[in-house]
C-alpha cells in the first residue's frame, strides 16, 4: 500500500518516490525531474498526495501538463500499475490504519453492542461481516480502523468497496433509522434480521460530509448495512 509520495532534490535533479508498506517500508522510484523542472517538484508531490487521498485527478493533470512528456508518462504509468483506487483507505490526514484486524463475536448481543458503541464514540472506523465457521455456525468478525473515511454529500454512502462475487440486495443507513434506537442498535437490528434469513451482511461506518468535496466542511457519522443476495460465506482465517 502506498502511504505517501516524497521527493529527494539535488542541484541537478529531483527524484520522486512512493513510500510503500508491503509490509515493511520501502521506497519506489516514480519519476525524475531534470534541472530545468526542479521548481515543479513540490507542486508535483503535493498533487500526487492529493490524488492518493481523494482520487481526483483534475489537480494532478494540471501539474502533469506542465512537466516534460517523459515525466508525465512515467507518473501516469506508475499510478496505473501501482496505485489503483482503494475505497476507504484515506482521510484528509493520511492513510487509514487497521487498529484491530479481527475480533470475533458469536452473537449480536449486549456485549457486541457495547463494543461497537465504544469504538463509535471515540471515532474509530468499523467494518463487520457475518461468516460461518468450520462447524456451520454464524460468527461476526469485526475490524477496527484508525479513523472514519469521509464521503461527499452527494456521493453514495459507502467506503467499503462492494464485492464482485455478490449482488447487493439492499443498503440501510442510520439516517433512515426510526424509533428510539440509536445508530449502533439500529444497524445491528437490520444485520441480525438479514443474517437470520441466511444472507451475507456487512456493516461499516463513514463520515458523510455536508459538502461535495472530500474532507471539507462538517459531516455526520453514519452506519451503513449492506445486505447481499448471497449466502453467508465461510470463515476465512489467515494462517
Amino acid at each position: 500500500m502506498i502511504y505517501s509520495f516524497i521527493a529527494h532534490a539535488s542541484p541537478g535533479r529531483s527524484r520522486v518516490f512512493a513510500l510503500v508498506k508491503s509490509p515493511r517500508e520501502e521506497l519506489e522510484v516514480v519519476t525524475t525531474l531534470g534541472a530545468g523542472d526542479l521548481h515543479l517538484t513540490e507542486e508535483l508531490v503535493g498533487a500526487l498526495n492529493g490524488f492518493l487521498a481523494d482520487r481526483d485527478d483534475k489537480a494532478l493533470e494540471v501539474v502533469l501538463n506542465r512537466v516534460p512528456k517523459a515525466v508525465r508518462t512515467a507518473t501516469q504509468h506508475y499510478l496505473k500499475e501501482k496505485c489503483p483506487p482503494m475505497l476507504g483507505t484515506f482521510t484528509g490526514f493520511g492513510p487509514i490504519d487497521v487498529v484491530r484486524p479481527a475480533v470475533y463475536f458469536r452473537d449480536i448481543d449486549d456485549e457486541l453492542e457495547e463494543y461497537l458503541d465504544g469504538a463509535y464514540m471515540i471515532g474509530l472506523g468499523i467494518r463487520m461481516s457475518n461468516e460461518r465457521d468450520s462447524e456451520g455456525d454464524v460468527e461476526w468478525v469485526l475490524q477496527l480502523l484508525s479513523d472514519e473515511v469521509s464521503v461527499p454529500a452527494s456521493a453514495e454512502p459507502r467506503t467499503w468497496e462492494l464485492p464482485a462475487e455478490a449482488s447487493l440486495l439492499q443498503t440501510w443507513t442510520s439516517k433512515r433509522r426510526t424509533g428510539s434506537v440509536g445508530p449502533v442498535r439500529g444497524a445491528l437490528n437490520v444485520a441480525e434480521e438479514a443474517s437470520a434469513q441466511g444472507r451475507w451482511v456487512r456493516i461499516h461506518t463513514l463520515l458523510h460530509s455536508d459538502r461535495d468535496v472530500d474532507f471539507e466542511g462538517n459531516g455526520t457519522s453514519e452506519f451503513v448495512v449492506d445486505v447481499f443476495d448471497a449466502s453467508i460465506p465461510p470463515q476465512c482465517l489467515e494462517e
